[in-house]
């Protein structure tokens, strides 16, 4: 067996293997549903159910959507350039972490000051972590992907430092968290009573933007001349590296978004289990959008709707909520199938 490069796919090709890439998710999925002693379809249907199928169920999708839209783009954006960034785990954390020092209290100012300034730091800290492993790759051809990986655990024990440490609530009791924002710190939600709060605004706002720095400027067309073929970006005079750095400055800034989310919109303080793993889940938001920005905003609300939509199938069908992650971790293996048979024809000898 051989892979013979094809000629660029047409729009409908392009569009058709993401399709089949889930179908196939589906049926294996399905596979699984029918061992655990219950039916595809009444399982399918809670999960849907679970996920959209009230307001109640709407709204958690999409709050759980919202730190995924923003680690699918800082993902999407560095695939773009062949920046293997895997840190996105770290980088939310990073951010949460300046959200919490300087939304309790050490910015006496109003909201509409105070929100953008954390905004800003949160996203200059997150663009200095993977501002070091991108160095280290332009400058000494370290791979990015061990770099970036073991950030995610230096970061989280970093965080269980602090909030053992200098960052600890005095009044919460001995748990390893940190205190609250205040509430000029705090964004505001967008239906009172309800936990879906303006991240999710600003989150689409920031992959409409991405879009427009992608397809639209010549950044975008620096980034994805050095991720379609280094050399000959360089023969051109794009300066690669240059490129490399300022891909991960946007990246590492747009994920540690993520973690001021989370913080200043929903949770409120610092905790170690902040992400659930949102870092590694960005990574399959941004192959099934096939690292469109604009395709991260669907492909992160259909992965936190398999995910809060399993949760409560799992209560009615007796079906492990785990399923959620072998779907997930499926559309991923047949997503980078469907890519690759987008580019390459096989051949049998």
């Amino acid at each position: 067996m051989r892979l013979e490069p094809k000629p660029a796919p047409s729009l409908a090709v392009t569009l058709l293997y993401p399709v089949g890439a889930i179908i196939v998710t589906f049926l294996i999925a399905s596979l699984l549903v029918l061992a655990a002693g219950a039916s595809p379809f009444s399982v399918f249907y809670l999960v849907a159910k679970g996920a959209a199928g009230s307001q109640f169920a709407l709204l958690e999708t999409l709050t759980r959507a919202t730190p995924l839209i923003f680690t699918g783009l800082a993902v999407a954006v560095a695939f773009r350039a062949k920046l293997w960034n895997i840190g996105a785990e770290a980088q939310l954390y990073i951010g949460g972490v300046v959200t919490v020092v300087l939304g309790t209290g050490a910015l006496p100012l109003p909201s509409y000051l105070l929100i953008p300034i954390i905004m800003i730091a949160a996203m200059a800290a997150g663009a200095l972590l993977l501002l070091g492993p991108a160095i280290l790759k332009t400058r000494f051809g370290v791979d990015e992907v061990v770099t970036t990986l073991l950030l995610n655990f230096i970061v989280l024990l970093f965080v269980s430092m602090l909030l053992e440490g200098v960052l600890k609530d005095p009044t919460g009791l001995g748990w390893p968290q940190s205190s609250k924002v205040i509430a000029e710190a705090q964004l505001p939600r967008i239906i009172q009573g309800k936990r879906l709060h303006y991240g999710f605004v600003i989150a689409i706002v920031s992959a409409v933007i991405c879009w427009v720095i992608m397809k639209k400027t010549v950044l975008g067309y620096e980034m994805r001349a050095v991720g379609n073929n280094k050399e000959a970006a360089n023969f051109a005079g794009i300066p690669v590296n240059r490129v490399l750095i300022k891909t991960a400055i946007l990246s590492g800034g747009i994920a540690a978004l993520a973690g001021f989310s989370e913080v200043s919109g929903l949770k409120g303080n610092l905790t170690l289990d902040l992400s659930p793993g949102y870092g590694y889940s960005g990574i399959v938001v941004a192959m099934l959008a096939m690292l469109n920005p604009l395709g991260v905003i669907a492909s992160a609300i259909f992965v936190a709707g398999i995910f809060v939509g399993a949760d409560a199938m799992s209560r009615t069908a007796g079906v492990p909520s785990y399923i959620a992650q072998v779907m997930v971790a499926t559309a991923l293996l047949t997503m980078v199938t469907a890519i690759l048979l987008t580019r390459y024809r096989v051949r049998w000898k």
